[in-house]
Formats: structure tokens, sequence, C-alpha cells
């Protein structure tokens, strides 16, 4: 099987920070622990070193026609998303969108998309301080304020995924989903273990905004037990009030504190959770469904069957065709 082919789109301004991540999701061989194999190109519009931010520079390797042989297009943020985007990188952009290439933009990377017009009609996401100018600077685009990363899939005429991710961490969050997405859990796992970061972070840009916050949710996370044992006990149903009480808090005040710690509830994180376990037991066995939706809290496989496509857009039995390695005996 031929490697999955990453462009890296470079251009004056571009962030350093997004370069590395970028190169470090990709640019890495990991084939050893069962990560597909990536060729990573930094296209630019010549072969003449890019300058970045702190004296660095980055070298490209291929020209912008490299983008028509692309599985993917990642364009890091920039520094100044005033800034006009050359016109011959909004072209090949153009280009590799209509051929239905999924493009991804880093935190305000979404000005260059926008600029490229991929994002009239759609959604999106860029740093927090920076969404009400990505809004006051492209109308047309619907800005998403909490999310660390979306797709947008909802515009007239799209013939690929747009994905945009909130400011710095968040761009680590989008480039390990879009190899989850398409390589599958194991292998987005297996990079985020080897980066020493989460597979996986539930919760929204929210909790990242400057705002006053109350004293009582302030200092370490007295919450981690519980959410350790949830873990342990995926295969019971672990109700708001059982895990409240474990917690010594009233449901009430549990799922306050829950939601300041993680940016999300405990229901919605819950079920994260459960779909991570599935998709690994998906991956890696050969139980039966029933066995890991009991297994994984879901119950029956007609109600884990409900969750996987109304979040993951596909069902329990296509996740793995799409992904196991035994699907191929």
């Amino acid at each position: 099987m031929s490697a999955y082919r990453v462009a890296l789109l470079a251009f004056p301004t571009i962030r350093s920070f997004d370069v590395s991540v970028i190169t470090e999701v990709w640019g890495t061989d990991r084939t050893d622990r069962g990560v597909p194999a990536f060729e990573l190109r930094r296209c630019a519009a010549d072969r003449t070193a890019v300058a970045m931010p702190g004296g660095l520079s980055l070298t490209p390797d291929r020209t912008l026609a490299w983008l028509d042989r692309a599985d993917l297009v990642v364009v890091p943020g920039v520094v100044d998303p005033r800034a006009p985007t050359p016109p011959e990188v909004l072209g090949a952009l153009r280009r590799a969108h209509a051929r239905g290439v999924p493009v991804a933009a880093l935190c305000a990377g979404a000005f260059v998309l926008a600029q490229a017009g991929l994002l009239d009609g759609r959604r999106a996401i860029t740093h927090w301080s920076l969404a009400d100018l990505l809004q006051q600077e492209h109308p047309a685009t619907t800005v998403v304020p909490d999310a660390l990363f979306v797709e947008a899939t909802d515009g007239e005429d799209a013939p690929g995924p747009v994905w945009t991710s909130a400011g710095t961490a968040a761009g680590i969050d989008l480039c390990l989903h879009l190899v989850r997405t398409h390589h599958g859990a194991e292998a987005a796992a297996a990079v985020a273990r080897s980066m020493v970061t989460a597979p996986f972070r539930a919760g929204t840009q929210a909790q990242f905004i400057e705002r006053p916050t109350a004293p009582e949710d302030r200092g370490a996370d007295a919450l981690a037990s519980v959410r350790e044992y949830a873990l342990r006990h995926l295969h019971e149903p672990l109700p708001v009030g059982a895990l409240a009480a474990r917690a010594g808090m009233s449901p009430r005040s549990f799922a306050r504190h829950f939601t300041a710690t993680t940016g999300t509830t405990p229901a919605r994180w819950l079920l994260e959770q459960r779909l991570a376990a599935a998709q690994k037991y998906l991956e890696r066995t050969d139980l039966p469904m029933p066995e890991i939706a009991r297994r994984t809290g879901f119950g029956s496989e007609v109600t884990m069957r409900q969750h996987f496509a109304a979040r993951l857009a596909t069902s329990p039995r296509d996740y793995r065709a799409a992904f196991s390695p035994r699907a191929d005996r």
C-alpha cells in the first residue's frame, strides 16, 4: 500500500509551532509501531526558504503542483491573520478542494481558508481571541465560538471536507483526529503516545477563554479519581448521581465542577469514553457486537450503533471493516 500523502502548505508568516505539530504527526516514521506510512511534503510557490517567526526558516521540498497528488492538505496558522495570502497559494487550495481533497487549517490558518473562499457558507473555528475578527472579516463564514475543531460539510457544492481548529494545542487535537478518521483510533493512539499527549481531549475551547474563575473551582482536579473509576467500570450504567456520590457532591454541584474542570458535561464525557473503548475493541478483537456493547456500557448493539452513527457517521460493523487488521483475513 502506498504512503498517505500529506501536503504542508508553506508561505510567509506561517507559525513555526504549527509547522512542528504537522511535522511531528505526519513527518515521523512510526511504521514499526503499527502506524501507516506517511509521505509529508513541504509545498510552496517555489523552493526558496520560507521565513518564520523567531529567526527560523522552512525549506520547501515540493512546489504547489504537488497538491494535485496529495491525500490531505494542512495549512499552518499564520502570525498576521489580516495579511493577504499569496494568490498562487489560494489558487492551489481551491484546486485541491475542488478535487475532493480534505483541507485542514490550524488556528489562524482559518483566515487563509476564508480568503480562498473555502469557508463561505460553512462553519469554522479559530483561536478564541480571533473568533470575532474572523466573523467580521469574513461574514459569509459561521464562526463557532467554543469548539476545539470543526468539520465543515454543510456548505453548498462542497466536494471535500474542510477542517479548522482552535488555537495552538487544539491543532494537535485536530491532527490526531484526522489520523483517527483516516487510519483508525489505534494509529492515532500510537502517534499520541509517542508525542506524550492525549489521543483525544473532550471539551471545548470555552475552558481556555480568559474569564474570572470562581474560587471554589480553582486548584487541583478533585474529580480525577472519579474519572479513573468510571474508566475502570465502563461496563456499568454509571449514572451521574452515582458518580456525584463517589465525589461526595450533590449531582448539581458535581455537574458544575465537572464541566468547569473538563469543559464538557459528565454524560458527554462518558459517551466519548465509551465510544473510544468500543473503537479499540473493534480494531483489536474479534468480539461480537453485543459483547462489545456490554463491555463498553452501551447495553445493546442497537444503542451502540445509534451513537456510532451520530458521533462517527458510520456503523460499528463498517468501522471494524475499515480499521481492523482482521478484516483482511
